[in-house]
């Protein structure tokens, strides 16, 4: 029992500890709110969408994606091109100025971003399925339901744990000109990831 709840947070931990397109998301949406609870809805839709991918992939659900190529294909072209978009946002946006660009959204819009860059995110589909899913095999019973849930609480934490981080150097910063710089980075690192799936697509 105790076995499977270790192994899960380990590896939960270990697969959403890497800088990717969820957490610049999330951070910079703590950043970017002057309250905490202005950004929680990309917070609670990030960590629901993780949960979704997480219990399918310990269901065996998810592995359909591996095994028809074409709809692998597409999500990572639907993807990249999503990646690109996003990176151009949050490249022009003005954290000085909110209501101007991506930076920190509305309930509505973070809703819609979060989903995006959970659902449309090839490479953290690729990770639930591939690793948490592969990894789950091994545990049956209560002991892979311990185990999937374990993995769960990782992303919940994590995000709230995250977005908390943005909030505090939001807050260091009045001038918004570190945020600025973080934009900066977290465009060219979601542009990174962008060009790091076309080149797998070739």
């Amino acid at each position: 029992m105790w076995e499977a709840t270790i192994y899960g947070l380990v590896l939960a931990f270990g697969l959403i500890l890497p800088l990717g397109v969820q957490n610049v998301f999330v951070f910079n949406q703590g950043a970017g709110h002057r309250k905490f609870r202005h950004a929680l809805p990309a917070v609670i839709t990030a960590a629901l969408c993780d949960t979704l991918l997480i219990m399918l992939a310990v269901a065996g659900v998810s592995l359909i994606v591996l095994t028809i190529s074409w709809l692998k294909i597409l999500l990572f072209i639907v993807g990249a091109l999503f990646m690109l978009y996003m990176g151009w946002s949050i490249w022009r946006s003005r954290p000085d100025l909110p209501a101007a660009g991506e930076a920190s959204l509305p309930a509505g819009k973070q809703i819609v971003f979060a989903l995006s860059v959970s659902l449309l995110n090839p490479h953290a589909i690729m990770d639930t399925i591939g690793v948490i899913g592969t990894s789950s095999l091994r545990f049956e019973g209560l002991d892979k339901a311990l185990f999937a849930g374990a993995a769960v609480a990782v992303s919940w934490v994590w995000f709230l744990g995250l977005c908390w981080m943005g909030r505090l150097i939001g807050g260091m910063d009045p001038s918004r000109r570190l945020l600025r710089h973080i934009n900066k980075l977290s465009a060219l690192i979601v542009w990174a990831m962008a060009g790091y799936i076309v080149i797998q697509l070739f």
